[in-house]
């Protein structure tokens, strides 16, 4: 029954053979790889792999494979989404602190299984998932339950509870005397050997720290860790094979972090160019989460392109721009989960709002965040011997990454989630 599987709660109804059964011939008007952008294209799919890529005089097409073209259409590698976390919901619907302390892990995973689902739809064949935020590790099992064909969904890289400093995390403000759940996992010193083993051990792809966060006299986010404890976290990981990533929004905290050695920075809010330019001569990439700010500032009451940006915005776009002229490695990843799943073109379009080649983002969104997430062995591109993970879209979004929006086909693994 594995290989036989009818999704019914798809907008169309797409049956799923046999993987030996099927091949795919695909052609567009474009086909962008992951690098560059290639007319007269077209891609051959047996199974779950890519087995041929090329022109159309080379690449043939079998007699008994399905053929597969749009008009006015771009072939692209399935989306990766670089920071979501597929067990929260947007804020304006339930504040944080309601969802991790009133919301049940039960609840919260059937409402992730609809994110999961809305998430594949959109072309995000793949997402880095960074954490469960007071779920536990529901978000391994979710991964799981994708993997095994129970739910549809992208393929997942997860990070379980992730870590915080003792005191530093939310929620908070509530009687001292009443155990609150935390939205992470605290630790400090010399147990946070003990803490990343067993994060590891029960399912963390990659781990995540908080280098620093909103703990400051007035509630400013400021450095949480040591350098010291950062590397300890770091070198326990490495053990593994697994890299660490860090939330981080002060010069400071970004700075230890890339001591440290951690791999990639998440939002980065008042990164300077000389923090951006250390980045780039330690190879740390930058996840901006554009959208998470923007997000929070429109359910504040913020009205965008009516009223005058914040001063977090302002700043935000500021930081950007640093970012760009540093030469850092930008990866995509918008926080989804802030702001509604299948809504992570939301992201892209801010990316390339805020100065950014519409080119670059694309690459951003399939080679590089492959590249990054050590994964470009698998997905990313569109090449022989990787995954056939594929969308196709409406008209070119090489000149308008919105067209990103107008998905018609994706494929994951070789397997059919949608065609219009």
């Amino acid at each position: 029954m594995k290989n036989l599987i009818f999704l019914s709660l798809l907008p169309i109804c797409v049956s799923v053979y046999s993987q030996n059964e099927k091949q795919y011939y695909l052609t567009a008007d474009r086909i962008f790889d992951g690098e560059v952008v290639h007319s007269g294209w077209a891609v051959l799919v047996q199974g779950d792999k890519i087995i041929s890529v090329g022109a159309k005089e080379k690449v043939l097409a079998p007699a008994n494979s399905i053929k597969i073209n749009y008009s006015n259409s771009t072939l692209l590698p399935g989306l990766i989404e670089g920071h979501s976390h597929l067990l929260l919901h947007p804020y304006n619907e339930t504040p944080w602190d309601e969802q991790v302390m009133k919301e049940s892990d039960a609840y919260r995973v059937a409402r992730a299984t609809v994110h999961a689902r809305s998430t594949l739809l959109a072309g995000f064949t793949t997402v880095r998932d960074l954490g469960s935020e007071g779920a536990g590790y529901a978000d391994v099992e979710l991964k799981k339950a994708i993997n095994d064909g129970i739910i549809v969904g992208p393929r997942m890289l997860v990070a379980g509870r992730a870590i915080v400093a003792t005191g530093s995390y939310g929620p908070k403000g509530y009687d001292t005397d009443i155990k609150v759940m935390i939205g992470a996992e605290e630790a400090d010193g010399s147990d946070l050997i003990r803490v990343t083993r067993d994060q590891i051990g029960k399912g963390a792809d990659v781990v995540k720290v908080y280098a620093d966060y909103r703990w400051g006299k007035n509630n400013e986010p400021m450095p949480t860790f040591s350098i010291e404890e950062l590397k300890t976290i770091v070198e326990t990981a490495k053990s593994s094979g697994r890299p660490v990533v860090a939330h981080s929004s002060t010069a400071e905290g970004m700075r230890r972090a890339v001591a440290a050695g951690i791999e990639t920075i998440e939002h980065g809010d008042q990164g300077t160019l000389e923090i951006f330019q250390l980045m780039k001569e330690k190879n740390v990439a930058l996840c901006p989460t554009l959208a998470a700010g923007d997000a929070v500032a429109q359910y504040k009451g913020w009205k965008k392109g009516v009223d005058p940006e914040p001063e977090k915005i302002k700043k935000k776009r500021e930081s950007f721009k640093a970012a760009l002229q540093s030469g850092v490695t930008i990866l995509a990843g918008g926080d989804v989960g802030v702001f509604a799943h299948g809504d992570n073109v939301r992201e892209l379009e801010m990316m390339a709002e805020y100065g950014m080649a519409t080119s670059d983002v694309l690459k951003s969104v399939t080679s590089i965040n492959a590249h990054v997430f050590h994964i470009d062995n698998q997905v990313g591109s569109v090449k022989e011997g990787l995954k056939a993970d594929l969308v196709i879209v409406s008209d070119d979004p090489t000149k308008s990454i919105s067209d990103l929006r107008k998905v018609k086909f994706v494929m994951k693994d070789g397997v059919v989630y949608k065609k219009d």
